[in-house]
Formats: structure tokens, sequence, C-alpha cells
């Protein structure tokens, strides 16, 4: 694979199956050859197989083989946010790690010393990105993905503000770095986007954008996760965030102010693989404005997923679909990022809230 290819591996997160790296892995080559800029690990797979982890032991060999495999360091991401959706678990030897609905009540200080516990866990392990904290709000108590689950600090978002601060900072301190999600707010809606199309036009309210632009004021420039939600008042073409340049650059990025890393959701997920082609999907996704596409791997594997998406993204530069500067814009937020997690460059210090 040609040079130019192979920095357009930066811009794709995959998942994998496998505990342990053969030499004919399909995922050596994709990490050494083809530039892969990240990987996203999950304990089991949807049918309830093991998919990357048994032990904090055997999780630090996996992830220490693939760095020593990567020409630049991989971003090496899981979702750790604590109660149910925790893909490192007590069965497998890990620490229990508590819901954000029960920290949603506690001071800053528990936050951060609970999220200092998790964060430190991650980084013996070798995983550098928790996507996390949730900064949905709890706005819907019966959503199926987030109220009912426990994921949401509060329905208040100088709380969930403040929750997400120490958690976020807590996660620096190990040098982990973090990811809001789910943009523009998965808190009012009432289907699980796993499973299709989900519509939050007349539910969702403006209020959930608060934990991001307080954030971002305050200084937040780690990742941000798009949710594959319609909304048809913030684009009235019906596009899932996802794929809406009017959500992803027009209100993330020009409004709000977003300068960090945007990731996509698993783009497997059927609120996208029901309506869109694998490298539709990455096309669209890229020309809304997302860095960073996520392929979990888990749901429908294809070994194929860096080499197709790089095709699809190297399309769109031939056909001038897409300027080169704006991939150079995504390359360059991605490549700052894994220098703050490396600890080459400082992270961006996130103020505290003003009396009000």
């Amino acid at each position: 694979m040609g040079q130019d290819a192979a920095r357009l591996g930066q811009l794709f997160m995959l998942g994998f199956r496998g505990t342990t790296l053969s030499a004919d892995h399909w995922l050596v080559g994709a990490v050494r050859d083809q530039g892969l800029g990240g990987v996203i690990l999950f304990d089991r797979n949807v049918d309830g197989t093991v998919q990357n982890v048994v032990s904090p032991d055997q999780l630090r060999r996996l992830v220490d083989d693939l760095q020593q495999l990567a020409p630049l360091p991989l971003l090496v991401g899981i979702d750790q946010e604590g109660g149910r959706v925790c893909r490192l678990k007590e069965r497998d030897g890990f620490a229990p790690c508590v819901s954000a609905a029960s920290l949603g009540g506690e001071s800053p200080a528990v936050v951060a010393e609970h999220a200092e516990a998790l964060a430190a866990m991650l980084a013996h392990c070798g995983v550098n990105l928790n996507f996390a904290p949730v900064v949905d709000l709890e706005l819907n108590p019966a959503n199926p993905i987030i109220g009912r689950y426990q994921r949401s600090f509060s329905a208040d978002p100088a709380t969930v503000v403040a929750c997400a601060r120490a958690f976020v900072e807590a996660h620096h301190r190990l040098g982990v770095g973090c990811c809001l999600k789910h943009f523009p707010g998965h808190g009012s809606a009432g289907g699980d986007s796993h499973l299709g199309f989900v519509d939050v036009t007349e539910c969702w309210q403006a209020v959930e954008l608060e934990p991001y632009r307080s954030l971002f004021a305050a200084g937040y420039t780690d990742g941000v996760m798009t949710a594959h939600l319609v909304h048809r008042g913030l684009d009235p073409s019906g596009l899932p965030a996802t794929l809406s340049p009017a959500v992803i650059t027009g209100l993330l990025r020009d409004q709000l102010g977003h300068r960090g890393v945007v990731f996509s959701d698993d783009l497997q997920m059927r609120a996208i693989s029901d309506g869109w082609t694998y490298a539709e999907a990455v096309q669209q996704a890229v020309l809304a404005g997302v860095d960073v596409i996520v392929i979990g791997n888990n749901l429908a594997p294809r070994e194929d997923a860096l080499v197709t998406g790089i095709r699809a993204v190297a399309d769109l530069l031939d056909s001038g679909r897409i300027d080169a500067n704006r991939i150079d814009q995504s390359l360059a937020r991605i490549a700052l990022f894994k220098e703050r997690i490396a600890g080459e460059r400082p992270w961006q210090a996130i103020d505290p809230p003003t009396a009000g």
C-alpha cells in the first residue's frame, strides 16, 4: 500500500476478534502496512463469545503486541463508562466500576476518585482512550439505551458538566484520553440506534447541547462521538447526525466550537447499515466532518473494513468531492490527540465552572 493510502488509515479505528495476535491475523497487516489509526476493544461479541479480553495480563500483552507493530502509535479505545457499560469486568479479573447515575449525586472529588481508579486500570492494560463519559441528559428514564442502563450522570446540565470535567481530568492524570458522547444528545430518545432508525425531532431538547457548549468553552479538546440520530430541525434532509454536515460541521464545529477529534459511533449499527453501504457510510461521514471512522466488527465482522474504507476516502479525494486540506485537518487533530496521550504535548486544561 502506498504512503498516501497508509496516511488515510489513520482515519479508522477497527474492532477485531482475537485475544492474541498470530502472524497471519489480518490485523497485523492493517496495523503494520496499512497505517491503521487505532483499535477498539470488546470483551464479548454479540453472540456472547470472547472477543478480546480474558484477563488484565492477557490484555496488556495483546495491546503491547499491537503497538510494537504500529509505525505510528495506535489509539487503543474501549467503552469503560462504569456500571452496565464496562468491557473490563470483574469476571475477568478487573475492578468494579460504578455507573454514571450512581455518581451524579456525588461531589466532583468523589467522581474524580472513581474515575482515577478506572483510568489507572485502563493505563495498566495499555488502553489510552476511553469512550466516555456519557454527557447525555437523563431526560427520558425509559430510554432503552441510556436511561435504562444508568449511563447518564443527571438530567441537570450543570451536574453533568461538573461530573464530566472531573472524569476527564482524572483520566488525563493517567495519560488516558476521553470522548464525550453521544452528540447531539441521546438522552431524550425513545429508541436504540443499534437496532435501527431513531428520529428525535419531536423529543430532543436544545438543553441537550449545554454539556458540550460548557465543556468546549472551558477548554475541553479531547474527542466527541456522534450519534446515529435523525433530527429534522437540525438537518431537514433527514440524515443521521453521524452523516450530517449540518450537525457535525455546522453545529458541532462552527457553532459550538469543538476543536478536538470527532469519532463516529460504530458504522455497523443498523441505524446506518440499514440505509447505506459501508463505503457510502464512510464517505458521507467524512463529508459530514467526522475525523475517525469507528467499526466495531462485533456485529458484522469484515476483514476488508480498512482497505475498503481507505479506498472510499481516496475516491472522494480523486473525484474532488472533498479537498485534501480537509483530510489534512483531520490527520492533524488525530496526531495532536496522540501526542497528548503520549505526554509529548500538554493536555488542555478544563477550567472550573464560574459561580453564577
